[in-house]
């Protein structure tokens, strides 16, 4: 919505409060909440200030002062809150210089965004992330220094086939069996429903929802492509509306990327597709139907897939999704229809307008700006730089032997690996200012202490199977 019409709702008296959110380094929304009466025109112009050395990986304590200021294009009535509460999304700014916070995320995409139109080559960029979640019934996890556990639970698990639940139904979904099964077995029908009603309500236009493959409550709802910067907006609210209305269920959602053991894990598959005056540019009489433009901008991310899985594979547990050898696409090469290629070209309709690659290995523990940012960057410079992505490999990867594999290069096997590679293939991401220096220092330096050693340090529990008694 526009201004006029955020402050006219605000001052109606419908809402009582407005609820300010910004996103955090790692993709986290952060939020505070002002009664309505108190939000007026003037903190348009003069922001809300905060304090930023409070929010992971930004403002030392000296310079803890910030401002956000609020956006209103996306902002929504918040589904959950008893009192009515206008959620807007808000931007970040130094109080001193009024400039945008470089470690904002927001502003990142709104940097690459601007960078593509600078070059001439695009003036939008439509994604469309696909984001699979589970939906669990109970999840408990701890560590301390003499022991660590989790444990997840879903009604639909196949190891509750023999559970007493008085009585147990059945209607277990077996392992790698979850895809599109009819309820009863799909019996997460409802509550999906009920997540895509609450994203409609709140501007976000969905295409799909359905069971995914894998066993205890895997999902997946797809939203129509937007560009970028208005499609990261989108899938936060997409996170926080999935774990509220499941929460409202008593069930939990979670994005890991691998939270079962021998089960697929959870992907974040993102279309992409570059336009000009409203005219698509991926589409053109080269391999699969796409444009010479279409296939530089494959060769520049499969050229830089390494560094940039540190922001679209951000986790340590990401890497226990791309392992050689199962579901997940690691091998860096691209193919028309081949879900088994890190890079796909989907074939559905020879419409140019639909005219998209699909980058497959990302995740949707990702912070969807910077993802989505990293993506774009790689790709443009693959355009910039005329990178050729080589011949495809219209082949079912995954049955390949190792002598084929030998020349196809693959993502990285962990995070430290990734972050190494961000911080040696970094430059592209530096044009026109996108990606500082501040905020890939600062990225690199928090994620190689709070996760990679913190991983790195701590007995697992496998490890006692294999060498307690050693």
């Amino acid at each position: 919505m526009e201004k006029e019409q955020f402050l006219k709702l605000v001052k109606s008296g419908e809402v009582k409060f407005v609820d300010v959110r910004f996103c955090d380094l790692f993709g986290v929304w952060q939020h505070f909440t002002l009664p309505a009466d108190e939000f007026d025109e003037e903190i348009f112009e003069e922001g809300i200030g905060f304090d930023g050395s409070s929010i992971r990986g930004w403002q030392t304590i000296n310079l803890s002062d910030m401002i956000i200021f609020p956006d209103p294009k996306g902002a929504f009535v918040d589904p959950f809150f008893k009192e009515p509460t206008l959620v807007v999304i808000c931007e970040v700014v130094d109080p001193i210089t009024k400039e945008p916070y470089t470690r904002d995320p927001r502003y990142v995409a709104k940097k690459a965004e601007a960078y593509m139109r600078s070059l001439g080559v695009a003036d939008t960029a439509y994604l469309g992330p696909e984001l699979e979640f589970f939906i669990f019934d109970d999840v408990k996890y701890g560590y301390e220094s003499n022991y660590s556990f989790h444990q997840v639970d879903s009604v639909e698990g196949w190891w509750n086939s023999d559970r007493e639940e008085m009585p147990n139904l059945g209607h277990k979904i077996p392992a790698k069996r979850g895809y599109f099964p009819v309820p009863p077995m799909d019996q997460l029908q409802d509550m999906r429903s009920e997540m895509v009603l609450n994203l409609r309500e709140a501007g976000v236009r969905v295409e799909v929802h359905h069971h995914e493959v894998a066993t205890a409550g895997q999902g997946e709802i797809d939203m129509r492509f937007a560009p970028l910067v208005e499609m990261a907006d989108q899938v936060m609210k997409y996170k926080y509306i999935l774990k509220g209305t499941a929460k409202k269920y008593g069930k939990t959602v979670t994005f890991m990327p691998k939270p079962l053991f021998e089960d697929n894990g959870t992907g974040m598959h993102t279309h992409l597709s570059l336009w000009k005056d409203g005219k698509p540019l991926f589409a053109g009489h080269e391999y699969a139907g796409l444009s010479e433009l279409a296939l530089y901008f494959i060769g520049g991310v499969l050229k830089h897939a390494r560094a940039i899985c540190a922001f679209t594979n951000p986790t340590t547990n990401s890497y226990k999704r791309l392992v050689p050898g199962f579901e997940a696409p690691v091998n860096l090469a691209y193919s028309a229809r081949n879900r088994s290629a890190a890079v796909r070209v989907p074939m559905y309709s020879p419409n140019p307008k639909t005219k998209r690659i699909e980058i497959r290995f990302p995740d949707p523990t990702a912070c969807p700006y910077l993802a989505f940012a990293a993506m774009l960057m790689a790709g443009l410079d693959g355009v910039q730089n005329k990178i050729d992505p080589g011949e495809p490999l219209d082949k079912d990867i995954y049955s390949l032997t190792p002598e084929e594999l030998a020349g196809v290069p693959t993502t990285p096997a962990s995070l430290e690996e990734a972050l190494n590679e961000l911080e040696a293939d970094c430059e592209f991401l530096k044009k026109g200012d996108v990606f500082t220096d501040d905020l890939l220092e600062t990225y690199l330096s928090y994620k190689r202490e709070n996760e990679v050693d913190a991983i790195r340090l701590r007995p697992h529990p496998y490890e006692f199977f294999l060498y307690f008694e050693l």
